[in-house]
């Protein structure tokens, strides 16, 4: 394995900058507003769904386990990209050293892989509850569930680990480069490169397929049997419910994996870099945003404690 001592240990450029939104400060300001709301809202929602599966002991199910280990990754996830993002967005670009723009794209890279592999888990857990749900609680054991976490973290480790080594063994031209992009992501450091990078690209493909494209049929697998499940079910109450359960997580699949995949599987030749910029936006904001959304807004039982909680709270807060 490569240290970072030797990574790092370039006579290349000791720094980065990140491209600028906009130079107009008008637009600043309201970019600036508006990134910080969504981060705020992200935070929010995602923090009352761990405080209310933590505190009800009704949402102690493997389901609300995953959930909530989801809702963890996207507060991580954001808060390694969305602080230093709204710090460039006015004045003149700051720079980032190699080892910073280095230790971003490790954490982006990782965080990010989790919630794919996650989303799969997800799919497993709908899977077994609606296909075999007598034996449900004999094969999601806590112990298997903890596993399937654990095993997530230590596989996205090792893959963003090992890629982004490989990307910072690269020279870089020039003292100070300017990245078309928002964060340390692999694509845009990967074009400043000075040095033949095919092999780098090549591992990037595969990581992106071991991450995107595994994960992605197993959920479509997944949801062939679920769907087949479903159809089977005779009350229109019990299909419905299952099918409002199961949109829910497809929805932030799509999402997810369709907006990753536009970045990190495409050709090189037909990628386009103020696209990319675009599209990660939406899965820096959006798909972590909806997560809360729609499993607070489409899930009566996490609807239900919620209400339970506010309503305790407000209680206990005119005695």
């Amino acid at each position: 394995m490569l240290g970072w001592k030797q990574v790092f240990n370039q006579t290349g450029p000791t720094e980065f900058v990140f491209r600028l939104f906009t130079a107009v400060p008008e637009f600043q300001v309201l970019l600036f507003l508006l990134f910080l709301l969504l981060y705020l809202m992200i935070l929010c929602g995602n923090t009352a769904i761990i405080s209310v599966v933590c505190t009800h002991s009704s949402l102690h199910t493997p389901m609300y386990f995953f959930l909530c280990n989801l809702s963890l990754l996207e507060i991580c996830y954001t808060t390694v990209v969305v602080p230093l993002m709204l710090s460039n967005i006015f004045g003149a670009q700051k720079p980032i050293s190699l080892a910073g723009c280095g230790a971003q794209m490790f954490f982006f890279v990782t965080l990010g892989s989790i919630d794919c592999f996650l989303l799969a888990v997800m799919a497993y857990d709908r899977y077994v509850a609606i296909c075999h749900p007598l034996h449900y609680t004999f094969i999601m054991t806590q112990r298997l569930c903890i596993q399937m976490v654990v095993g997530s973290t230590i596989l996205a480790l090792t893959l963003s680990l090992q890629l982004t080594a490989l990307i910072f063994t690269l020279p870089f031209c020039g003292h100070r480069r300017e990245i078309n992009h928002f964060l340390c992501d692999v694509p845009p450091v990967l074009r400043l490169a000075c040095a033949d990078t095919h092999v780098h690209q090549a591992v990037l493909y595969f990581v992106g397929i071991l991450v995107l494209t595994v994960p992605f049929l197993l959920i479509c697998v997944s949801y062939v049997f679920i769907t087949r499940a479903i159809l089977r079910i005779r009350s229109a109450q019990g299909r419905s419910r299952a099918f409002s359960t199961c949109s829910s997580h497809l929805t932030v699949v799509l999402l997810q994996y369709g907006c990753c995949s536009l970045v990190y599987l495409r050709p090189r030749s037909s990628t386009s870099e103020d696209e990319d910029r675009k599209i990660a936006l939406i899965y820096t904001f959006i798909t972590p945003l909806l997560n809360p959304l729609i499993y607070t807004l489409r899930n009566k039982d996490v609807k239900g404690a919620l209400k339970r909680a506010i309503v305790s709270k407000a209680a206990s807060g005119t005695d």
